[in-house]
């Protein structure tokens, strides 16, 4: 089984390459959909948060205050990586799981998409990373439709993130991204044809 990392800064498309691969008939693995699921009562995910910042950050149902926990990390870099030093190892067992499961199944090629691959040490989970890249302004310009954010903070996030040309020179292939949905298409099929169907 092949296993793939996708990864790419904020508005890149890289959900959109994970997709197209999904199409081509690889399992995908989205880390913000493991993020989620850890942080449910009774996960390691759940106690690895409790643990670090206390039951303050709990509601009434024993749940994760989201809105309570990004007021703690938020703007505060100190926090943030408290967080991420809590969660990200216990996110990396939950993808070794779901890679397995989906051996099991018989998928040949499983993808894993990650904003924070590189900054969360998961390059070590995959045989190799394909970066998605694309220009700062069409990136902020996708970000401010999709998510109803202003400019300014479209560009605080992105600053919170290794920068795009770090993420390119530390990947194996490099999509860019400043295309068509038909471009992408077919720059995600041509890598797709070198490494699963010819092994290069």
């Amino acid at each position: 089984m092949i296993k793939i990392g996708v990864t790419g800064g904020i508005g890149s498309g890289k959900a959109e390459v994970a997709k197209i691969m999904a199409s081509l008939g690889a399992a995908v693995v989205f880390a913000d959909q493991v993020s989620r699921r850890i942080y449910e009562p009774g996960d390691a995910g759940h106690q690895a948060v409790v643990d670090t910042f206390g039951e303050q950050i709990l509601d009434e149902d024993e749940r994760i205050d989201r809105a309570a926990l990004a007021a703690i990390v938020f703007g505060d870099d100190a926090e943030r990586e408290r967080l991420e030093q809590a969660v990200w190892p216990v996110m990396a067992k939950v993808v070794e799981r779901d890679f397995a499961a989906a051996g099991e199944n018989g998928a040949e090629v499983v993808v894993l998409e990650a904003a924070v691959l590189f900054e969360a040490g998961w390059e070590g989970l995959v045989d190799e990373v394909w970066t998605v890249t694309t220009s700062e302004d069409v990136a902020v310009e996708r970000v401010r439709r999709r998510d109803g954010l202003t400019e300014e903070q479209v560009r605080a996030r992105m600053a919170a993130q290794l920068s795009a040309a770090d993420k390119a020179s530390k990947a194996d292939r490099v999509i860019v991204n400043d295309g068509t949905l038909e471009e992408l298409e077919e720059s995600v099929e041509r890598l797709w044809r070198e490494v699963v169907e010819n092994g290069t």
